[in-house]
């Protein structure tokens, strides 16, 4: 089982390989996260089973042979290499021609749509809210205790309510992408009701830190602005007074090509921080600056640099120490403060918690 999509990917690989493990299934696994569960991001089984993250960045997951192909969704991303949403789409088609049995796509999203309306030869299976979808979810509801309660509708016969232990919309529908893989290999529904009651969340993926003096803090991977977005109303849905959002920017070109729809993303936040960008596999030709997102967000905290020095290690975590106290002064108990990005943000995730908590001790 090949799980691709632009978000979610490894929320929803994380999910299936809990559901079959906690069903008793000695599978092998390739994680882009750390499971607890299994003790890390991989494990080889002895079973035929076999679940894997596919990532779409140079076309990566075209070398993986599926017998079940899922696609959560499609959206800009890495455009330094597949340069036109259309380039994009089509490297899923052939993702998807490749499986040998199943294609289970998302009937919510249009690109998913159109990347797998040309595919013969296979069995298309859609899953979402939609009523033309075969797996769908309906009377989706967030409780006091954090939980988010769903019914699970297969081919119009609702199979039951699943509980999940991990808060947002879009991990309802990757529990959705979850269940109905373990479907086709084989469980049912009560099996898969509990491998999701025993899944808390894949490191790095709403990853609560610490609570010190009553402020929260956590960090996630979310690094496109849809994945910032959601994360950050998962986040207001919970009873926290306010949401403060630490992100690090990553790599120049995305950063500069979806500057606005980042800063919508990050507004959701009550008070929002930012690092200075990570630079990663790129750098800054074209000089693009961390000021240049925040001047689009109100009262947004970040501290300038020198323009013309090098990306470098001593300005990076001279960054952090004061991203680091700037938040910590601003945050009151009750208050969340998330870190989001896919560099080594989750490094001043835990130099805040140890700052807050120091604090409490004086």
């Amino acid at each position: 089982v090949c799980i691709a999509g632009t978000h979610g990917k490894t929320t929803t690989t994380s999910m299936l390989a809990q559901i079959l493990f906690t069903a008793g299934i000695d599978l092998s696994a390739v994680i882009g996260g750390k499971l607890p569960s299994i003790g890390g991001s991989g494990r080889a089984g002895s079973s035929e089973v076999f679940v894997c993250e596919a990532c779409e960045y140079v076309d990566t997951f075209l070398h993986l042979s599926p017998d079940i192909a899922v696609i959560l969704n499609i959206d800009e991303d890495h455009m330094e290499y597949f340069k036109t949403l259309e380039n994009l789409k089509a490297s899923f088609t052939k993702f998807a021609q490749k499986s040998s049995r199943y294609v289970l796509y998302n009937g919510d999203d249009q690109n998913s749509c159109d990347a797998c309306a040309s595919v013969t030869g296979k069995e298309m299976i859609r899953f979402g809210t939609g009523a033309d979808c075969e797996w769908r979810v309906t009377d989706i509801e967030h409780t006091a205790q954090q939980t988010t309660e769903f019914k699970v509708w297969h081919e119009g016969e609702c199979l039951g309510t699943a509980v999940l232990q991990i808060p947002g919309m879009h991990n309802v529908l990757n529990a959705l992408a979850a269940i109905a893989s373990a479907h086709l290999v084989g469980l049912n529904f009560a099996q898969c009701q509990a491998g999701l009651l025993a899944f808390h969340g894949a490191k790095r993926r709403f990853d609560i830190h610490a609570n010190c003096g009553g402020i929260t803090v956590a960090d996630d991977y979310g690094h496109h602005p849809a994945e910032i977005a959601a994360t950050l109303r998962a986040a207001k849905a919970m009873p926290y007074r306010r949401v403060i959002a630490v992100h690090q920017p990553f790599t120049y070109s995305r950063t500069e090509r979806l500057t606005d729809d980042f800063a919508e993303a990050l507004k959701i936040a009550d008070i929002v921080a930012l690092t200075d960008i990570m630079g990663g596999r790129e750098t800054n030709t074209t000089g693009f600056f961390t000021r240049m997102l925040a001047e689009k967000i109100p009262g947004c905290i970040w501290f300038p640099q020198d323009e013309t020095e090098p990306e470098n290690d001593k300005r990076k975590y001279q960054n952090f120490d004061d991203v680091c106290d700037a938040v910590c002064r601003v945050a009151e108990p009750g208050d969340l403060i998330i870190t989001l990005g896919c560099g080594d943000v989750n490094k001043l995730s835990k130099q805040i918690a140890d700052t807050l908590q120091s604090r409490e001790h004086l």
